[in-house]
C-alpha cells in the first residue's frame, strides 16, 4: 500500500465526523460503466491542438502550480471568448486568453521574473482572484527552481522520471515544495499530494499514454483530494457526515486547514474512490482510481439548483 493510502486509512479508521456507506459504494458500482471514464481535460471548452508537445508539458505544470481555492463570495468569474468561466475551466481560460494576447505564460524565464501586476492582469476577471499573491509567488518560485535545476525545462524533469509515474510524482515532490500538500492526524502524517498527482496522471492522460504520457505505474495514483470530490460522492450517499459537519458545510461555514474535519472529508473521499475501485475489481471491471477520480470530478460540473455546498477551506493545496 503506498503511503498516501496507508496514511489517509489511519484517518478513515478513527474518524469522528466523517464515514464511508460501504452500501453507497456498492449502489454506485452496480451502475458504473467503464465506458463512462474519460479525463477531465478532454472535457475542457478548450483545445490544446496548437500547442507543441513540450508546451502542453509546460501548460500542464503551470495550471497545477496554481490550480486551487477558487471560490468566494463573490465569486471569480472570467469571460473568453464571449462565455463566461469559473473554477478550473476559468484558470485554463485565462492561460489560453494570455497565450492569445502574446504573453509568454508557457516561458520559464518569463514566469521567473514576472510581476504581481502581471499576475494579476492574465488572471483579471469578475473580482480579484482569492489568493493572488500566493498563486504569484508559487509560479515565480516553481519557475527558478525549474531554471535552477533543470536548465528552465519541465521537459527534462519529466524525462528524469524515467517513464514511471512514482519516480515523477516524487521528483515533482521533491523540486517543487509548493506542492507538498500533506497535514497529521492525531500526531501522525497524512499525505494527499492533490496536485502533484493531478500533474502526473495530466500528463499521462493528455498524451494518451504515449510519448511522455508513456508512464508505468498510473494505478498507483490515488484520488486527488479537492472540494469537488467530496461534494459528489456525498450527494451520492457513499460519504456521510456529522450533524455538526454538515451544518457547517451546508451553511457555508469555513472549516480550517488542517482542521480534523478537513482532514477527515479529504481521507475519507480518497477511501471512497478506493472502496469503489475494489467494488469494481469485483464485479470484473478494472478502472484505475484516477479515472474514478475524473469521472466524479466531471458530474461535479453538471450542477443542480439542489446540490448540497462543498466544504470551504481556504488552502494552496486545492
Amino acid at each position: 500500500m503506498n503511503k498516501i493510502l496507508e496514511s489517509t486509512k489511519r484517518v478513515v479508521d478513527q474518524s469522528k465526523h466523517v464515514s464511508i456507506d460501504r452500501k453507497g459504494v456498492a449502489e454506485f458500482s452496480k451502475n458504473f460503466h467503464h465506458g463512462n471514464v474519460s479525463h477531465w481535460l478532454s472535457s475542457a471548452p478548450f483545445s490544446f491542438a496548437d500547442l507543441n508537445k513540450e508546451e502542453k508539458l509546460a501548460f500542464l505544470l503551470v495550471f497545477n502550480s496554481i490550480s486551487f481555492s477558487y471560490w468566494g463570495n463573490p465569486k471569480w468569474t472570467i469571460e473568453y471568448r464571449a462565455k463566461e468561466y469559473d473554477g478550473s475551466w476559468a484558470m485554463i481560460a485565462c492561460l489560453h486568453r494570455a497565450l492569445d494576447e502574446g504573453v509568454p505564460i508557457l516561458d520559464t524565464g518569463y514566469r521567473a521574473r514576472i510581476t504581481k501586476e502581471e499576475m494579476a492582469n492574465i488572471f483579471r476577471g469578475s473580482v480579484e482572484i482569492p489568493l493572488l499573491e500566493e498563486r504569484w509567488k508559487i509560479t515565480k518560485g516553481v519557475s527558478k527552481i525549474l531554471l535552477e535545476k533543470f536548465g528552465g525545462s519541465f521537459t527534462d524533469l519529466v524525462k528524469k522520471a524515467g517513464r514511471d509515474a512514482t519516480k515523477l510524482l516524487d521528483l515533482i515532490l521533491e523540486s517543487f515544495s509548493s506542492f507538498d500538500d500533506s497535514s497529521t492526524y492525531n500526531g501522525q502524517p497524512v499525505f494527499f499530494y492533490k496536485r502533484a498527482q493531478l500533474l502526473v496522471s495530466d500528463i499521462y492522460q493528455l498524451f494518451g499514454g504515449e510519448g511522455y504520457g508513456d508512464l508505468s505505474n498510473v494505478d498507483q495514483l490515488t484520488a486527488c483530494a479537492d472540494y469537488k470530490l467530496p461534494q459528489v460522492l456525498r450527494k451520492l450517499s457513499i460519504l456521510n457526515y456529522s450533524g455538526d459537519l454538515a451544518e457547517k458545510v451546508d451553511n457555508k461555514i469555513e472549516i480550517a486547514k488542517d482542521s480534523e474535519e478537513e482532514t477527515e472529508i479529504r481521507a475519507n473521499a480518497i477511501w471512497g474512490v478506493e472502496f469503489i475501485r475494489q467494488e469494481l475489481s469485483r464485479i470484473g471491471q478494472e478502472v484505475m482510481p484516477i479515472g474514478i477520480n475524473d469521472h466524479l470530478w466531471l458530474m461535479s460540473q453538471n450542477k443542480l439548483s439542489d446540490d448540497k455546498p462543498y466544504h470551504l477551506t481556504r488552502t494552496t493545496a486545492y
